[in-house]
């Protein structure tokens, strides 16, 4: 029998596990899975480089962070994760204020935003690393001014990139969803990630 599909092989090799992010969204996504962590702020530079795309933003973001904890972390399974909003051809980031969340919902009224989000898992003793970019498409329905302004006063949702929250009231917003994993839109691709640490011999189902 393989070793990965034990639980007391599990048990006896698991590695600690570190998120690279202080995100409250990344923390509770990850606590599905039932597996003890901690987290960590990785302390990267987030500005694009000139002429990158969205995709490989995530990805080179969500890298960085995972590598940038392995000297505070030398014997660690690490997560990093980077996820931007893109609305016609353009990363669309954090509004931070009701004025800008009013006016970025105005823009995706009636539209398609995707998300793409970047997904790293770094072995830090073994140098094995993992990527993933996890596309998911907002097909948002044609908004009201009024239907703008009562969300944003509702949920305050200033420090969400696209301005809304999809596991809250922002679920309202739209005509429908397309994607691989719900949990990508709010920051973790939790399926690709159960894919990566059974790589690393971690079954979240036999820990």
């Amino acid at each position: 029998m393989a070793q990965s599909e034990s639980p007391e092989f599990n048990r006896k090799i698991m590695p600690n596990i570190v998120l690279a992010s202080t995100s409250p969204f990344r923390r509770q996504l990850l606590e599905k899975l039932g597996l003890p962590f901690i987290c960590a702020a990785p302390e990267v530079d987030e500005l694009p480089l000139p002429g990158e795309s969205p995709r490989q933003l995530v990805l080179r973001l969500a890298q960085a962070k995972a590598q940038a904890l392995a000297h505070r972390y030398p014997e660690h399974l690490i997560i990093g994760s980077d996820q931007v909003c893109v609305l016609g051809g353009k990363i669309t980031g954090k509004p931070h204020t009701a004025e800008n969340a009013h006016r970025q919902l105005r823009e995706a009224s009636g539209h398609i935003v995707t998300f793409y989000t970047g997904l790293a898992l770094y072995n830090s003793a073994s140098g094995q690393l993992q990527t993933e970019c996890e596309p998911f498409d907002v097909h948002f329905r044609r908004l009201t001014d009024d239907e703008i302004i009562r969300y944003v006063e509702k949920e305050q949702p200033l420090n969400c990139a696209g301005s809304f929250k999809s596991e809250g009231l922002g679920i309202a917003l739209f005509e429908r969803l397309d994607g691989r994993d719900p949990n990508t839109l709010v920051g973790l691709p939790l399926i690709a990630l159960s894919k990566m640490l059974r790589h690393e011999q971690i079954n979240s189902l036999l820990a």
